[in-house]
This record gives C-alpha cells, structure tokens and sequence, in this order.
C-alpha cells in the first residue's frame, strides 16, 4: 500500500519534473548548436541548418548556376533547405523524443 492513501508523492513528482526539464532545456540548447547538413542535385547544392532548423549556410557550386535557368538552381536550393530541416527533425525525435515520452510517463494529464 502506498503511504498516503495511494497518492505518489508530489515532492518527488515535482523533484523528477524538475529534472526532465533541465535535461530537455539541456538537449534544446544542444540542438541549437549542432549542425545537420542537406543537399540536391547530387550535392551541388548544399544546406546547412542548425538542429533547431536555423538556416547558416549555402554552398552553391558554379556549376548549378546557369543564368538562363535560375528556376532550377532555385528549386535546388529549397530542396536543400527542405533536407537539412528533415535531417534537423530527425536529430530533434533522438534527442528530444524519449525526454518527451518521460514527461508523460507517470503523470496523469500531461500530453505526452
């Protein structure tokens, strides 16, 4: 039986909130600072982001630049971007996915 008449203990509850929010806080300001890269047209265009989804770099190479065709180098540049930020997403789930699940785990009400 638990003490208290079946109620976990709030000063614990409080104690192990406390910690998940340090280590997401922890794992928030990580992915801020790490770099996640993507590319198109077999790497002559190449993005990138920060694991946050901040945008820091663009390499072009010349050879994806032709002035009569800027539509393509353009639509070679989203699709970097696009590819850094699903590389970026996908570092955000491992770091962020099990403190997320934790959060829920043995608190009623919390969406996770």
């Amino acid at each position: 039986m638990i003490p208290g008449g079946g109620q976990p203990n709030m000063q614990q509850l409080l104690q192990q909130a406390q910690k998940m929010q340090q280590d997401l806080a922890k794992a928030q300001e990580e992915l801020a600072r790490t770099e996640v890269d993507g590319q198109a047209g077999g790497g002559l265009v190449k993005a990138t982001v920060t694991g946050s989804g901040e945008l820091r770099a663009l390499a072009i190479d010349p050879k994806a630049v032709d002035p009569e065709d800027t539509e393509t180098l353009a639509d070679l540049i989203v699709a970097a971007v696009q590819a850094a930020n699903e590389n970026a997403q996908a570092l955000q789930q491992q770091k962020l996915g099990p403190l997320a699940q934790g959060l829920g785990g043995g608190i009623p009400g919390l969406p996770f």
